[in-house]
């Protein structure tokens, strides 16, 4: 629908004789507004469906959030627990604290057969910067088993000696394949380059080094103070009853233990970052991997909405620079935590390449050309997310709603747009190249 909307929109005045500038802007932007009425109806009845499925909300008397969703035409109960701390929250010089706890929860791979055998779903555990999360499905008939299976990994989250050196063998061989990986390299030089040790500069899977000073009892502590049920919500949906539902978390959760105490976590903010272009060498064969960044905005920043949509415009504008350049692998990520996150710009190219194409990227003014091309496609893609992620992310990014949190995308406009740009376009840019050993010089 949205393809077809653009391709009309874009074909207006298309066979009239060549206009000046000012009626060019006039059409195109007469044009965005007759877009905009039709995205905002689509937009807002997605909007609507948000609303109208919102869940049963429930409180355990351990302060564990419950989110529920019936719907019996499902074939299957999803489960989802999500603990709202994550790897920002690693020890300073003991990063992937939080990716070896999370590793605890299901330390088996037979854990995903019985799931997938016994119970005909699934299960993944995921952990990032911002959160650790258990996704878990079965079949409607073994949905009270789904959920005793769960509970009891969480019940019985034990970190010793054996354990842990399991789980830092594992680790620390996904961080040396990390390490092979050039791309891998250059993202995480051009954090810490910008970030230094901030939260989101040191690395959430660790290191060699960092992952060797971790003991037992600095997971028993970060289990003690985050895997709690008061920083926790569970989201349920598909094929159950609702009440017996209710009444199974309450048996098999309602023991999940509360943290003693809240502890207040400050975290100093990066000092202002050297803008000198960083060339770092690598042992490999290939292109030069480049990345450049800047600070961006944080998940419940009311500009979040609009920076989305920038972070597209800019990508399209550094392919189309790569283009002409010689340069591939190009990306613009917008990364959006719980604390001021990151926009990171990307490529790969011969060394030769001009360097200058993200400074080229963030001077150029937004037109409402772009805007019209890219607020359609960031909607689109963003109204398709689960409706338990709108809520869980409430939950864990402190915002207002979930249909407040879409609805702020729906109420971009081009004005909003350019103010979000000389805002990030102002922040300072830091530069980092990853050359090949064939192609390796000095700083």
């Amino acid at each position: 629908m949205f393809i077809n909307v653009l391709t009309t929109f874009g074909r207006v005045g298309a066979t009239k004789p060549k206009a000046s500038f000012t009626d060019s802007f006039n059409m195109t932007f007469n044009s965005f507004i007759r877009l905009s009425a039709v995205i905002a109806i689509v937009f807002s009845v997605t909007s609507a469906t948000v609303i109208g499925q919102a869940p049963r909300q429930e409180k355990l008397l351990n302060g564990l959030k419950v989110l529920m969703w019936n719907d019996d035409e499902a074939d299957k109960v999803s489960l989802t627990v999500r603990v709202h701390s994550g790897s920002a929250f690693d020890p300073q010089g003991k990063e992937g604290v939080m990716k070896l706890l999370a590793a605890h929860l299901f330390p088996n791979k037979e854990s995903q057969e019985f799931f997938r055998e016994e119970l005909g779903g699934s299960l993944s555990v995921e952990s990032n910067y911002d959160f650790i999360q258990i996704n878990a499905s079965s079949r409607p008939d073994k949905f009270l088993q789904l959920l005793e299976t769960v509970a009891n990994a969480i019940n019985n989250l034990n970190v010793d000696k054996e354990s842990l050196a399991k789980a830092k063998a594992e680790q620390l061989e996904i961080v040396r394949q990390f390490s092979k990986d050039p791309a891998y390299v250059a993202d995480r030089a051009v954090a810490g380059r910008l970030l230094g040790t901030f939260p989101y500069g040191r690395p959430q899977d660790g290191t060699v080094e960092s992952l060797g000073r971790i003991d037992f009892a600095d997971l028993g502590f970060a289990k003690d103070r985050f895997v709690t049920a008061d920083n926790a919500t569970i989201a349920i949906w598909g094929k159950f009853e609702p009440a017996l539902g209710f009444r199974a978390l309450r048996r098999y959760f309602g023991n999940w233990l509360k943290a003693d105490k809240k502890t207040p976590t400050a975290f100093r903010q990066p000092d202002e970052p050297d803008t000198k272009l960083l060339n770092v060498k690598f042992d490999s064969q290939g292109t030069t991997q480049y990345r450049s960044a800047i600070r961006g905005v944080a998940r419940n920043d009311k500009d979040f909405a609009a920076a989305q949509v920038l972070s597209r415009i800019y990508e399209s504008r550094l392919h189309a620079l790569a283009a002409k350049n010689g340069a591939a692998d190009v990306f613009v990520r917008n990364e959006a935590h719980v604390l001021p996150g990151v926009m990171v710009f990307g490529y790969s190219a011969s060394s030769n390449t001009p360097s200058n194409m993200v400074s080229q990227v963030l001077s150029a003014p937004i037109t409402p050309e772009e805007f019209s091309r890219f607020k359609p496609e960031i909607m689109a893609e963003t109204s398709k997310r689960p409706v338990s992620d709108w809520w869980l992310d409430a939950e864990t990014y402190k915002l207002t709603s979930p249909a407040d949190d879409m609805r702020a995308l729906d109420a971009v406009t081009f004005g909003d747009i350019q103010r979000v740009h000389d805002r990030l376009a102002k922040n300072p840019v830091v530069a980092v190249s990853v050359i090949p050993s064939a192609a390796a010089i000095s700083n």
